[in-house]
């Protein structure tokens, strides 16, 4: 967008250099953001994930530690608990306890005096053994030869088993076992008060040895030999993505790269970076002053750059994925509303560069970032619509799909899931970066009061509030503005200023007509008595200027960009209201110098930019063809020059920056445009009819009326030499 111009003096330039010096500062502790976040940061830890793919810088070889611990372990984990001999104390001990029980139910069972429920009683009250009442019974039907044949047979089995091993946790196992030694010569109802018998006296005879284990595992950990690991210079030690285990963290420490180290050569890689990335801006700026000369532009697009040029560096560092949802594209298409798409696509460029610099795959996200934001430059268009934005941020998600085609359908291996990921990745860029886009734009044009294509667009519909006010007070300024914003904007399209901007201002310029519309001549009706007859010139002519204030009042009341009352202020300049002033003038004699011509000058300032530079002509052309007529395009182009070449004259055009050639485009862009607008008419005859008969008379029907401008001069008094040329 054009923004008003300005000389700069060398105390602006100083502040401009500083501005960009500090920048300049910024953006490289931008880029050193990584280098300088890890002065405070740990060495790198277990369970964290590569963010790329490290490469051995040299060959080397070491001791691994974590392996060999590793190994280590798993031979101390072959060794098997050790358990001591079987203790022969326990043994004598257990067949000894068994000896008493089998002597106590032998007495119970020789016990004459006692009946059968008694025994069964004192068998059930013995301490070491619990039989159940089915042995107990089987004990007592059993004959001498046959208990006898049982006590044996329990003390030779419980004999057998406890010289083996019985350890602790196998005791229930091992009394599982009991049933199989069972001499085959007994009964079942032998075997059953045998088993019963030995299974409550047979314990653990084999207990775990702490000190025999302890020395075995370190006898194997000991005979385990340090494990060697080699890497060749270039070899891959980690691949991005993998999460880091010991033996990793390990292998970085020993290269040197698990402790973050602060190289000089980083420092001065990046300084390098910004130099060159500083040196292409500033060629720019050279061949394009324009941004120079509008410091406000160059603020405003100074820190969009810095913005996403920290938010890129801080956000994307150490991720994967992250880098290509990052909507660098926002920046573009924010730029390319706000200044255009030249300084859109030359600022997008070294912000791509910096913000993949030094990144896992910079080359892939440099030109991701790149190329995305240029597709989606240059699919905005003129940023007029949402639909544009929507558009444009579609173009950037496909455009950086395909990037991610070209460069992972060439990986070996290739990582369907990782193109699915990152395909994901794109398409929230391309919607984040039209929406974050479509945001700013609204809420830093309201903050800045600077326009944008879609606010101007909006500015153009009939329906707007104060459209529609002028129309109503103000019916004769409105078709006026229509016809003055028609005419400047084909020469602002002609001389490459910013035509949409140009038609708005000229559909507003005039709005403070709308607050005294009756002081105008083009808002009165034939025959309405003009009031400026009854006023004297200086009083007159301060109604008459006091509409540009009424304007500005108005644009502020509608909300609408300051840019826009730039156009009220400027499109009269310093002017004069020539017709009030040459009254006052007759009024005092002739004598000029009885009259202060400050009281009928417009307050100003002169334009300020092409497009208000512009306006300016256009409103006087306009006034100065409709009230003097031309009669063919020859006399069209002479009047269209002699009122440029008053306003030249007056040095009204000194501040705007048009060159001869712009003047020459403007005067070729009028004459066509109002050729085709005050182009010669029919005159339509009518019929007088009388009693002699009818006849045919060519006579207009009605004679033009004509308006002079702000100077509300009768009909009859205008002429081309004392018109204000401002327009109605």
């Amino acid at each position: 967008m054009s923004e008003s111009r300005v000389k700069l003096s060398p105390r602006r330039k100083w502040l401009i250099s500083l501005f960009l010096i500090l920048a300049a500062v910024v953006a490289l502790a931008s880029v050193l953001s990584p280098q300088l976040l890890s002065l405070t940061s740990d060495s790198v830890q277990i369970g964290q994930v590569s963010s790329q793919d490290i490469l051995a810088s040299n060959n080397i070889s070491y001791s691994s530690q974590v392996l060999t611990e590793q190994k280590r372990a798993e031979a101390q984990a072959a060794v098997r608990d050790i358990y001591t001999l079987p203790d022969t104390s326990v043994v004598r001990q257990q067949v000894e306890r068994l000896r008493s029980a089998l002597a106590y139910i032998t007495s119970v069972r020789s016990d004459t005096y006692a009946n059968s429920t008694q025994k069964l009683e004192d068998l059930a009250a013995m301490n070491d053994v619990q039989l159940s009442r089915e042995a107990a019974e089987i004990i007592l039907s059993l004959n001498e030869s046959r208990w006898t044949v049982v006590e044996q047979e329990a003390i030779s089995v419980l004999d057998q088993r406890m010289r083996r091993p019985i350890r602790e946790g196998d005791l229930e196992s091992e009394r599982n076992t009991i049933p199989a030694m069972i001499s085959l010569a007994l009964s079942q109802n032998q075997a059953t008060v045998v088993v019963e018998l030995v299974k409550t006296f047979l314990a653990p005879n084999s207990f775990f040895s702490p000190e025999m284990t302890d020395s075995a595992r370190a006898t194997a950990s000991a005979s385990v030999q340090p494990v060697i690991r080699s890497f060749m210079q270039g070899q891959t030690v980690l691949r991005r993505g993998e999460v880091l285990d010991d033996v990793d963290v390990e292998a970085l420490e020993q290269l040197g790269l698990a402790t973050p180290r602060q190289r000089w050569q980083d420092y001065a890689g990046a300084l390098a970076l910004v130099v060159v990335m500083a040196c292409f801006l500033l060629l720019y700026l050279q061949r394009s002053p324009s941004l120079i000369s509008q410091p406000r532009n160059l603020f405003i697009s100074t820190l969009l750059f810095l913005g996403f040029l920290i938010a890129g560096r801080l956000t994307i560092n150490g991720h994967v994925v992250l880098p290509y949802a990052f909507p660098v594209a926002a920046y573009g298409l924010l730029t390319a509303a706000f200044f255009g798409g030249r300084v859109s696509m030359i600022s997008t460029l070294p912000l791509a560069v910096m913000i993949a610099y030094g990144m896992p795959n910079a080359l892939d996200l440099t030109l991701y970032y790149m190329l995305g934001s240029l597709f989606g430059i240059l699919s905005l268009g003129r940023a007029r619509r949402i639909s544009s934005f929507i558009y444009a941020g579609l173009v950037v998600s496909f455009s950086g799909w395909l990037l991610i085609l070209a460069f992972r359908l060439a990986e070996p291996g290739t990582d369907w899931i990782g193109i699915f990921t990152l395909s994901a990745a794109s398409v929230i860029n391309g919607m984040a970066s039209a929406a974050i886009a479509l945001l700013l734009q609204h809420f830093l044009a309201l903050f800045l009061g600077t326009s944008t294509p879609m606010q101007l667009m909006e500015l153009t519909r009939p329906d707007h509030p104060l459209l529609k006010f002028i129309l109503q007070q103000a019916p004769g300024t409105y078709q006026h503005s229509l016809q003055v914003s028609n005419l400047a904007e084909q020469a602002a399209e002609r001389i490459s200023a910013d035509p949409l901007l140009t038609r708005v201002g000229a559909l507003y310029h005039d709005s403070g007509k709308a607050a005294n519309p009756i002081f105008f001549i083009e808002n009165q009706l034939p025959g309405f008595t003009n009031p400026h007859e009854e006023l004297d010139p200086e009083a007159s002519a301060e109604i008459i200027i006091r509409h540009v204030a009424d304007g500005v009042k108005l644009v502020r009341m509608y909300r609408l960009p300051r840019r826009i009352a730039d156009f009220i202020t400027e499109h009269h300049g310093t002017t004069l209201t020539r017709y009030q002033y040459v009254m006052a003038v007759a009024a005092a004699a002739g004598r000029d110098d009885l009259v202060d011509k400050s009281k009928f000058r417009y307050p100003g300032p002169k334009p300020q930019s092409r497009e208000t530079a512009v306006l300016m002509l256009a409103d006087a052309c306009e006034a100065r063809v409709r009230a003097d007529r031309p009669r063919d395009e020859d006399e069209l182009r002479a009047l269209i020059k002699t009122a440029i070449s008053q306003r030249v004259g007056e040095g009204e055009l000194d501040e705007a920056e048009l060159t001869l050639r712009d003047l020459e485009w403007i005067v070729n862009s009028f004459t066509a445009t109002l050729r085709g607008l005050y182009h010669p008419r029919v005159q339509y005859p009518q019929l007088e009819t009388s009693r002699s008969g009818a006849a045919l008379v060519l006579t207009p029907l009605a004679v033009p009326m004509v308006r002079s401008s702000d100077d509300t001069v009768p009909v009859g008094q205008v002429s081309g030499s004392t018109s204000n040329e401002e327009g109605s």
